[in-house]
């Protein structure tokens, strides 16, 4: 028997070893837990109910960076101070607090994204918002006009030109898809006006499905030395060993992703971040090399060298759809969810457990009518306008039990317009070259294809499409290999809105955004002569057009046939004609409308020909890029064509027939305008009311020289 003495040490003894042995235990789960999803501790959190031991305390010590680190992330998602154990409120946006908000964009694909993104926050949205766009030349024009004319309430935009930004960053050898574009973020906090003191920086592959001042209440939460608020990671790429010599750029844990960005810009010029992350750059490329993730490698090197900079946002701010992610262990209802990213090269054809309820989620926005987002503000005042008085008037303030109230309240519609809808590239410069210019809806596109082959030069082609058919036009035209091989095609959505379709507003807009010295005036119903871009590129050479003002006209002509051999020569036209499988167009309906052309004489012409202008003439021709405009007061159909010659001809122009050129008219079921006009006199009152003003506005432009045109109608 041991003395008891002796017996109480060695019961001493194994007790501290026991606490040793726990102690490192818990030091091993502790160091162990940033596999735990995305950082949640062991220990319980003094608002969840339970009480920080001593020990843990302890443990905590082990690695004071990680302790940081994860002790930050345990308070954003719960709600913890700094100071203590008390659980306040969460911060709130005050009322009508401006919101600023940036995007680096740059491309045609890229800013069909932002448009959903943009969507998106907008539906959830209670604030004014400014957004802070960097972009390219192409998205710069796509966007700026998207804006303008979207006109949403409480809604300012700033544009920053990527090409003046480039220099800084091009130094940088970048491996991801995002080219030089996914290191500008980088450069915001010098980009972007000394006077912002905060902003929210989000990638184009975003979907908010919360209101965007509950993110950037969390500026409040950010310690005084915190400049960025960023989401963990959700996979094993900064971990390593992924696959055999993987060897990711340095950062705590598994990092940080950039996709969701809160940028406390003051703080940042201040800690002069500018010379921070190019140092961090500098250092690990000479061992890195490149870039594999673009900004988001840069930011979380210069994190791991500075872990106080960062705050921790919980993970529902930015779920990240990537492949082998982790974020099912960020969500497990849908009120949990605030921005989901599409993050993986795969977009929409990642595999996740719940995609198709990501997915539906995105394409709802997708497809989502963006009119129905041009809501006031309560209680927040708009800024003013600089619109002239009558673009200013809206639709509301009309007589609605006027006659022609559709006419007036579609003449005050602004309709949104997204210019170059799909990738273009516009035509090599030649003093000589024309755009075939055209409108149609989505009951055209069908005709599509078969203008493509017949016509191989440029065209700028308006559509009048909803946001749901503007997706259906995306994936006809992306899954037809005839459209798809075409860049010199450009396609401008003009998205829906009102009773009646605006066909003069829509070929302003494609008129607006050809990209030759001439244009080809037609409409989607011909098909040209095969040969007619090229001989209109040589009349235009030897007419001399460029020093003389004269339209071109291109003889019209109609089947009734919907399968037609289509004449490759004048020889096989007139054949065609003569054996009544072609007619002169609308020979049997509206005669006036062609006649001057003089078709008789244009059989036997080898010369171009001078035809003189005559009431309700409406020819297809051959125009200068800076002609008149289409008067969009003409919607719906009846005289939209007829006025647009009638300007022209008083502005001098000749209208020279030429005569080899032809385009034949394919049948197709009549429109609802057209219907309209031929069964409702109503309809027929209000276009001769909108033919008196267009007749009146004419004389006070040109005087005494457009009394002729008055008098000629009048004798009709």
């Amino acid at each position: 028997m041991l003395p008891r003495g002796r017996g109480r040490l060695r019961a001493l003894g194994a007790g501290l070893l026991l606490l040793l042995l726990l102690l490192l235990l818990l030091s091993g789960l502790y160091l162990l837990s940033g596999d735990l999803p995305y950082g949640r501790l062991l220990l319980p959190a003094p608002c969840s109910g339970g009480a920080l031991s001593g020990l843990g305390a302890h443990v905590r010590a082990v690695e004071e960076e990680n302790r940081q680190l994860r002790e930050e992330l345990r308070r954003s998602g719960r709600g913890e101070t700094r100071g203590g154990t008390a659980c306040p409120q969460q911060p709130t946006v005050q009322k009508c607090e401006l919101l600023h908000v940036a995007i680096v964009c740059a491309g045609h694909n890229s800013s069909r994204d932002v448009v959903t993104l943009v969507k998106s926050i907008l539906f959830h949205r209670k604030n004014p918002l400014h957004f802070h766009l960097v972009t390219d030349s192409v998205a710069h024009n796509i966007l700026e006009t998207l804006f303008q004319t979207w006109r949403v309430p409480s809604v300012s935009v700033s544009f920053y030109h990527a090409d003046e930004l480039q220099p800084e960053v091009a130094w940088i050898p970048n491996k991801h898809y995002s080219g030089i574009y996914g290191l500008l973020k980088l450069t915001l906090p010098r980009a972007l006006p000394p006077s912002l003191p905060r902003v929210i920086v989000l990638d184009t592959d975003i979907t908010f499905a919360s209101d965007i001042a509950e993110l950037w209440a969390v500026f409040a939460r950010f310690s005084d030395k915190q400049v960025i608020g960023l989401v963990e990671n959700q996979s094993d790429w900064y971990l390593g060993n992924l696959w055999k010599n993987h060897r990711p750029w340095p950062a705590l844990g598994r990092g940080f992703n950039t996709g969701v960005i809160l940028l406390h810009l003051e703080r940042l010029r201040q800690a002069s971040w500018e010379q921070m992350w190019r140092l961090t750059a500098e250092r690990e490329l000479l061992t890195m090399l490149a870039t594999s993730l673009a900004d988001q490698d840069i930011f979380n090197a210069v994190i791991k060298q500075h872990p106080w900079l960062v705050h921790p946002l919980p993970c529902s701010w930015n779920v990240q759809l990537s492949d082998h992610t982790r974020a099912e262990q960020c969500y497990s209802e849908v009120s949990d969810l605030k921005v989901i990213h599409w993050n993986s090269p795969k977009k929409l054809g990642v595999k996740n457990k719940h995609v198709e309820f990501f997915r539906n989620l995105y394409l709802t926005f997708l497809e989502y009518d963006g009119n129905l987002l041009r809501r006031e503000l309560f209680g927040c005042a708009s800024a003013p306008s600089s619109e002239p008085d009558q673009l200013r008037q809206a639709p509301g303030e009309l007589e609605e039990d006027d006659g022609c109230y559709e006419f007036r309240q579609q003449q005050l519609t602004v309709h949104r317009v997204h210019l170059t809808f799909l990738p273009y590239e516009p035509p090599t410069p030649h003093p000589h070259d024309v755009t075939l210019v055209a409108q149609l809806s989505m009951d055209r596109l069908q005709m599509l294809e078969a203008l493509c082959r017949h016509w191989p030069g440029p065209m700028s082609l308006a559509l009048y499409l909803s946001d749901a058919e503007a997706q259906q036009f995306l994936h006809f035209a992306q899954a037809s290999e005839v459209l798809a091989a075409r860049r010199d095609v450009a396609y401008h959505i003009v998205y829906r809105e009102g009773p009646l379709y605006p066909v003069n507003l829509l070929r302003n807009v494609a008129l607006g955004q050809a990209r030759t010295p001439y244009v080809f005036l037609s409409d989607i119903d011909f098909l040209p002569a095969y040969s007619l871009y090229h001989y209109l590129r040589t009349s235009i050479e030897e007419l001399g057009l460029a020093t003389r003002k004269a339209a071109l006209v291109v003889p019209a002509f109609e089947t009734l046939r919907y399968r037609l051999s289509f004449p490759t020569s004048k020889a096989e036209l007139l054949s065609l004609l003569d054996d009544g499988s072609l007619y002169t167009f609308r020979y049997h309906v509206w005669p006036r409308g062609h006649e001057p052309t003089d078709y008789a004489r244009w059989r036997e012409a080898r010369a171009p020909y001078r035809v003189e202008w005559a009431a309700d003439y409406e020819p297809y021709v051959v125009v200068p890029r800076d002609c008149p405009r289409y008067d969009p007061r003409f919607v719906g159909f009846g005289w939209n064509k007829v006025a647009h010659i009638m300007e022209l001809d008083a502005q001098e122009y000749e209208f020279l027939v030429l005569p080899e050129a032809f385009a034949i008219h394919l049948p197709h079921a009549p429109s609802l305008d057209i219907s309209r006009f031929r069964s409702s006199p109503a309809y027929r009152r209000c276009l001769r009311a909108l033919k008196e003003e267009f007749h009146q506005d004419l004389s006070r432009r040109y005087g005494s020289a457009a009394l002729k045109y008055l008098t000629a109608q009048r004798q009709l």
